[in-house]
């Protein structure tokens, strides 16, 4: 028993200080970012995939939310994590099916030449295709069914804010040519950095809440299935920190809440916004979720971390698993 639990806690400090060690980033223009321990979730909420880096190769696993067992684990060829879609840390990359998970190469510098990106089957997590992009890009969504990835391209070298939405085709191999536009507001570029996301259950729908650069902030809601977006111009909040709200979706409704509590709601179905006054919002109590440090995040990576460190180990003692070097 004792020869088991010291294993389990060298483990479990090893994949730590690994994780620690390591300043992985995903896509986005920063470089503080990673989602890999912390992970993506599945729809129903009980299992969540989470990755480490190993040396220049990559550990994904699966697991379970509730005990943290490791239900499947892979060794990745290549550095990829988790892509964040937003600077609160919301994660993305799984399919609302469930079964096609994506991940990039972890950014180490902005702008870079070339974005590698892997999509893997999210039940075994064997490797299903490589992309490999010419530019800078990063993680945007992916549809229901895992036809279309979508890509935010950086195309000012020296303004990360300056970007267009682009569509990947995973069945076709290739990027469509035509960017992803509001077709309400030809000819305006979007420029921004996003804040944080809310997505529809389906997770068909991609709200993401941009800062609108020094200008009035929006909510792009982009619909994964067809290719098409549209832009909620946020005017009646324009004055407010808008790094310190959050988006929720349900009911057909789109929650814009700041720390005293909603301050807007969009309706999904016209795109219209109604601006919501102090008095009006019953959440004035309670706090703005990623306000101030990240404290949820990072007790959310160790617990990500530790899980698949203990999952790692009771599989290494009982010899009913190892990992398999993707080809």
């Amino acid at each position: 028993m004792k020869r088991r639990i010291l294993w389990l806690a060298v483990a479990c400090g090893t994949l730590l200080g690994a994780g620690a060690g390591a300043a992985w980033a995903d896509g986005l223009p920063v470089l503080s970012i990673d989602a890999g321990p912390t992970g993506v979730t599945t729809s129903a909420g009980d299992a969540r995939y989470i990755t480490l880096p190993a040396g220049g190769n990559t550990v994904v696993a699966r697991v379970r939310t509730d005990g943290g067992q490791v239900l499947v684990s892979r060794l990745v060829r290549g550095a990829f994590t988790i892509p964040a879609v937003a600077y609160d840390g919301t994660a993305g990359g799984l399919s609302g099916d469930g079964k096609t998970l994506v991940l990039i190469n972890p950014r180490a510098s902005f702008p870079r030449a070339r974005t590698p990106l892997v999509v893997l089957d999210a039940k075994t997590l064997r490797r299903r295709a490589d992309v490999k992009l010419r530019g800078d890009f990063s993680y945007d969504a992916v549809s229901p069914n895992g036809r279309w990835l979508y890509l935010i391209q950086y195309n000012a070298p020296r303004d990360p804010t300056k970007y267009l939405v682009r569509a990947y085709d995973l069945r076709a191999g290739r990027l469509v040519a035509k960017p992803i536009t509001d077709p309400h507001e030809r000819g305006e570029k979007m420029r921004g950095s996003p804040v944080t996301r809310a997505a529809s259950a389906d997770r068909r729908w991609a709200y993401t809440l941009y800062d609108g650069a020094g200008k009035v902030p929006f909510i792009h809601a982009l619909d994964t299935s067809t290719r098409s977006a549209r832009c909620i111009d946020l005017d009646g909040i324009a004055a407010r920190d808008v790094s310190r709200l959050r988006l929720n979706e349900a009911a057909n409704t789109i929650t814009v809440t700041g720390p005293g509590g909603a301050v807007g709601a969009v309706d999904t179905r016209t795109f219209k916004l109604t601006p919501i006054t102090p008095a009006e919002s019953s959440d004035t109590a309670r706090s703005t979720p990623g306000e101030g440090f990240p404290w949820g995040l990072v007790i959310g990576a160790t617990a990500g971390v530790l899980a698949l460190g203990a999952g790692l180990a009771l599989v290494l003692l009982r010899r009913r698993q190892r990992l398999v070097p993707v080809q």
